[in-house]
């Protein structure tokens, strides 16, 4: 038996060993690899995701701040105090939405300023709410007031023309009227005379009626004679009076003491020479009424 030859087959056992640990390696390298690759792709789709996640919920928050935008812009008040914080809670709306909701934090920050604006609107709404229900409160009332007051206004207005009317009834009741009215054409020793030459005055005389309702009193009665051809007989004084609205020029006057009851009396007109043939017509008048006439021929 040869023995020299056995230590030739001894350095093929370490050789075997480092293969064996190379392809562990390998083997270990490889698992390694599929786990960072594993674990990559899972990363990935987590993250594909999320940001999928992510735009749902800007596109949410978006639409629910575009629906806030309208909401607010139905709310209408007279209120400008209420108008003005209402605009400013409107660009705080715009501001959001300019803004780009990219990370977690940010739509956070989003959902608790939606939050916010939710509350504000709901307390604006109840503050419209009540102004509007007060102003309706107050608008009854005023109607009921507008009523109340064109209902007095009516009342008065009626009030007014009965007291017109009555004041009237009592102005026409109080007028003292003359009756019995005589005229008489006088000659210079006092007596009747019907012929123009001969007549020196013109002496009319009647009585003042009776009338408690009249005021007592010194009362000046006045006295028209008008002309055939329609011409007043002129007065010593031109005086002139107003006639319910009409200037009439007098004849003469008189003044007298009236104590409400028939009193005679008697008003004189003196010859000027302006007497003509015809018939005149005499008008006796007192507090801008006319009170009695009378009429007379003249040869």
């Amino acid at each position: 038996m040869d023995t020299t030859k056995m230590p030739e087959s001894i350095p093929e056992k370490p050789k075997r060993k480092g293969v064996i640990w190379l392809t562990l390696f390998i083997i270990l390298l490889g698992v390694a690899l599929a786990a960072l690759i594993y674990k990559y792709y899972n990363q990935k789709s987590k993250m594909t995701e999320m940001e999928t996640v992510l735009t749902a919920e800007k596109d949410s928050l978006t639409h629910q701040l575009e629906h806030l935008m309208y909401q607010y812009d139905t709310l209408k008040t007279n209120n400008d105090t209420l108008n003005q914080q209402i605009i400013l809670e409107k660009n705080r709306i715009k501001y959001l939405l300019r803004l780009q909701a990219s990370n977690a934090q940010k739509i956070v920050l989003y959902k608790k300023e939606i939050h916010t604006l939710r509350a504000i609107m709901k307390s604006y709404i109840r503050q419209i709410d009540s102004l509007n229900t007060r102003n309706k409160i107050l608008s009854e009332e005023n109607k009921q007031i507008s009523t109340k007051l064109e209902i007095t206004e009516k009342s008065k207005t009626q009030l007014e023309k009965e007291k017109e009317e009555l004041s009237g009834k009592v102005k026409i009741a109080s007028v003292i009227p003359a009756k019995n009215i005589v005229i008489t054409p006088l000659n210079k020793r006092g007596r009747e005379k019907n012929k123009i030459g001969k007549i020196f005055k013109l002496r009319v005389c009647f009585t003042l009626r009776e009338n408690p309702i009249a005021e007592a009193g010194n009362k000046t009665v006045y006295m028209r004679i008008q002309r055939p051809d329609s011409i007043v007989l002129a007065g010593p004084d031109m005086e002139v009076i107003n006639v319910e609205g009409q200037q009439l020029a007098c004849s003469a006057k008189r003044e007298v003491e009236y104590l409400n009851k028939d009193i005679d009396m008697c008003i004189y007109w003196n010859n000027d020479g302006s007497l003509i043939p015809g018939k005149y017509s005499v008008f006796l008048y007192l507090e801008g009424h006319k009170i009695g006439s009378s009429s007379f021929v003249l040869k």
